[in-house]
């Protein structure tokens, strides 16, 4: 009889599953490598505590095995590898032999028992403990101190001079749009893109990061097939509708105002009440406009009933932070930023490792999600698309000669169509097969293109299976 897993359940707290393991990869390629080495062969000295933690030897080229050591409560890695990817993908292997794929052959591996981790993975694991530490101190100081280290006046000013470089881009993006209009339509596909690339320019020139990236979609839209004169007559109107709304912002109210500000491309802190509760991390993809990647990681809190979205950001090839294990719930404080229909916070620390999840959040029929959206709008006109539960629908095809697909309510009184860009999706067929032509319950979100599915539940199951 070999000797007893060393990455058991009861040493490593809640176990995860293999999609939320690949969840966590940086791309393709990696959730390949990583799979390859989830296997014990290469395997050595691992093993996993009730804090979180797991680390192990793997064999590599060289003479030395890579030490490869995560703090899943992060999570966090940290792997001798030259790799620059994070989680790098031994990482993402010990990770998935930790998640119980192939049993017989993890009793294959050393055990280290119930002890302590070794002191090379001690080592950086005291440090992350030490530096979390410091990092709340120093924020109990900086906020017991900066009412005394601001400097109101000097920001004042620079406020000041920004909105007015911004106002001056807004009038100059007002003329272009007229010009627009007035030369009909069509110019613009005669003009080509870079003149819209020239006015997205100006916007960065001005300050307005956000109205250079709605100038940017609007140069693409006459390339983008069939049926673009209207996208770019709807785009246009959105865009001129932001401008008046900055050139006129004093008289809005504070929440819309708030939400105006954030579009145009001004930074809004999280200030909101913190909310502390058991989070369940519904969804988490990326994406990418070649120079930052943006992770969207979509919450939903138990006791409070709220859903949230938290933003990380990458540059250079690196992966965004935080990375969460999708279907587990977390402990934490999240502070909310503020505007109209914003739903986006910051994650504070959690509290505890994380732990099997319930039941879905609750859902409703697809008209409720539609009406969702729409009072949405209202707050935020800007609004690409909303956060819905859907619960008892039906992946359907849409009947059409294009190959679209739908989410019918089990009645039959009403469907969604489900959005174009999420029809090339594998996670499109993931959804199929589970519901096997009977209803599930599906969270994603709910927008003026359609319904793009994030995760799913199938009949009397608490387990949730990522779509991205």
């Amino acid at each position: 009889m070999g000797p007893p897993n060393v990455l058991d359940m009861d040493n490593a707290g809640v176990r995860w599953t293999t999609e939320q393991v690949l969840a966590l990869a940086p791309d393709d390629a990696s959730r390949k490598a990583g799979a390859r080495l989830s296997a014990a062969g290469p395997w050595s000295d691992a093993g996993s505590s009730g804090e979180g933690a797991v680390w192990g030897l793997c064999k590599g080229s060289g003479k030395k095995p890579y030490q490869t050591v995560i703090d899943t409560k992060g999570p966090a890695y940290r792997c001798s590898c030259p790799s620059r990817k994070f989680p790098c993908k031994h990482a993402l292997g010990l990770l998935l032999l930790w998640a119980g794929e192939g049993t017989s052959a993890v009793r294959t591996v050393v055990d280290v028992g119930d002890g302590p981790a070794p002191d090379w993975a001690e080592e950086w694991l005291g440090g992350r403990r030490k530096r979390s530490g410091e990092q709340e101190e120093r924020a109990k100081a900086e906020a017991g101190g900066a009412a005394g280290q601001a400097d109101p006046e000097g920001a004042r000013r620079r406020a000041e001079r920004r909105a007015a470089r911004i106002t001056g881009g807004a009038q100059e993006l007002e003329q272009r749009l007229t010009d627009l209009l007035r030369g009909g339509l069509a110019a613009a596909e005669q003009s080509g893109y870079g003149l819209w690339e020239e006015t997205a320019a100006r916007m960065v020139d001005a300050q307005a990061p956000g109205l250079a990236g709605r100038v940017r979609e609007l140069g693409a839209i006459p390339g983008s097939g069939a049926g673009w004169p209207v996208r770019l007559l709807e785009e246009s109107a959105l865009l001129h509708l932001l401008d008046q709304g900055w050139l006129g912002i004093d008289r809005l109210p504070a929440p819309l105002a708030t939400t105006v500000r954030t579009r145009v491309g001004l930074p809004s802190p999280a200030d909101g009440p913190p909310v502390k509760d058991h989070w369940l991390v519904l969804a988490q993809y990326d994406t990418s406009d070649g120079k930052i990647t943006t992770r969207r990681i979509w919450l939903y809190g138990r006791e409070s009933g709220r859903t949230a979205l938290v933003l990380g950001f990458g540059a250079a090839g690196r992966s965004p932070q935080p990375a969460l294990p999708v279907g587990l719930v977390i402990e934490a404080e999240l502070t909310p930023h503020a505007g109209a229909g914003q739903l986006r916070a910051d994650l504070g620390a959690e509290v505890d490792v994380p732990e099997p999840t319930g039941t879905p959040p609750p859902g409703g029929t697809t008209t409720a999600a539609v009406e969702a959206y729409g009072s949405a709008l209202r707050e935020d006109p800007w609004l690409d698309s909303w956060p819905v539960t859907l619960t008892g629908v039906i992946p359907v095809p849409d009947g059409g000669d294009g190959g679209g697909w739908q989410l019918a309510d089990a009645d039959g009184k009403s469907a969604l169509p489900i959005a174009p860009a999420a029809l090339s999706r594998p996670g499109l067929w993931k959804l199929v097969a589970l519901s096997g032509g009977g209803p599930v319950t599906v969270f994603g979100e709910c927008g003026h293109r359609g319904f793009t599915p994030l995760a799913v539940w199938s009949a009397g199951s608490s387990e949730t299976v990522q779509l991205t």
